[in-house]
């Protein structure tokens, strides 16, 4: 599903030229999952980027199926750190926005997704009056309103508290499992990368590099922060990022 072959990157030109990510080759399998990790400004989120088609490579190939990133792609759902919502428009039309940019509502609409994510009473509703983890969810049905095969999240769990994160941590996995999208997952939390990523890329200081690849086969049930495989993925990665 997903192909990167020496993806680099760089901001600005000539002098100001600044290195973000030289030499990275991954590839990604059709609804498979995979995190990275590493430490802050090391240019995790500039790959998330440049896998949406927001960020070109200065040199490198990105393909997601058989064809070439090149830009935007209906496809590819996006989740940012913040959730992003309008605060002028409803949950509805936020959770739909998508779908009325691609002129396809409401012929075709969200409806379902905010059912599935608990939202359908709280449909007329607009951000202000809602919980973080409420907006986080909009977000959520935002980006899965196009029915996409690749969703990238860009630490979409960032200052939650840990009982909320968790519970949304789990609420992925359901959704992943459902709708078998693949998934690619930037975050900073080492439990969360080892609950979601079958395979976790670990990245250097900037320039990013890769430093290390943990496989992590056993992700996919709810009871997985309690298994011995859990506790020794969270280990691995907390050495390599010490190393």
């Amino acid at each position: 599903m997903i192909e990167v072959r020496s993806l680099t990157i760089d901001y600005g030109h000539g002098d100001r030229s600044v290195r973000a990510v030289e030499e990275i080759d991954f590839h990604l399998k059709p609804g498979r999952s995979l995190a990275f990790i590493g430490p802050s400004g090391c240019g995790k989120t500039t790959i998330l980027f440049a896998l949406a088609g927001l960020l070109p490579p200065s040199d490198g190939l990105i393909k997601i199926g058989e064809n070439p990133v090149t830009g935007p792609r209906r496809e590819v759902a996006l989740i940012l750190q913040n959730a992003g919502l309008l605060p002028w428009k409803t949950v509805w039309k936020n959770a739909n926005l998508s779908l009325l940019l691609a002129g396809e509502y409401p012929e075709q609409n969200a409806g379902e997704i905010l059912d599935n994510l608990g939202l359908s009473t709280v449909k007329a509703r607009f951000p202000a009056e809602l919980s973080e983890g409420m907006k986080r969810r909009v977000g959520i049905a935002r980006a899965l309103s196009t029915s996409p095969s690749v969703l990238l999240m860009d630490e979409p769990l960032a200052s939650l508290d840990t009982l909320t994160r968790e519970r949304i941590q789990d609420l992925f996995l359901t959704l992943w499992q459902e709708h078998r999208f693949s998934m690619v997952l930037v975050t900073h939390d080492i439990e969360e990368a080892a609950f979601l990523g079958q395979e976790i890329i670990v990245l250097t200081e900037r320039p990013a590099t890769i430093k290390q690849v943990v496989e992590n086969s056993e992700v996919g049930s709810l009871d997985y922060r309690d298994a011995g495989a859990f506790q020794r993925t969270v280990h691995s990665l907390r050495e390599a990022l010490e190393r």
